[in-house]
């Protein structure tokens, strides 16, 4: 009986840090769900602090490209995959991944929309 608790304790963890540390698409969809809006967008922007590498309408750091137009620039399918995994995309890359939601991927998107 000791042991079975000890087992099923030593299995809620392994989720527990699975989820955490590499959440599958599926729970990120469940847990971090968001309004598609480009109000939305711009404050996901605030909350990654993506002006920490990216210059966006003026403010910002330019170690990533600007993100003014890049819609405009790139394929929008592109800045999606990058927004999704951008390891996956280049390797070496300096972007971290967020983990994003599907949904807060659109909203970045409806934003980057709005800086034509």
């Amino acid at each position: 009986m000791r042991r079975s608790i000890v087992i099923a304790i030593v299995l809620i963890i392994l989720v527990l840090a699975w989820l955490w540390i590499a959440p599958p698409r599926f729970w990120l969809n469940l847990t971090k769900r968001v309004e598609v809006s480009p109000e939305v967008g711009a404050q996901l922007v605030v909350q990654y602090n993506c002006r920490r590498c990216h210059r966006i309408q003026g403010e910002g750091a330019l170690k990533g490209p600007e993100l003014d137009g890049i819609l405009q620039r790139t394929d929008p399918m592109v800045v999606r995959l990058w927004l999704h995994n951008p390891r996956a995309i280049k390797g070496n890359t300096p972007m971290p991944n967020f983990h994003l939601s599907d949904t807060e991927i659109e909203a970045i998107m409806a934003y980057l929309e709005t800086l034509q």
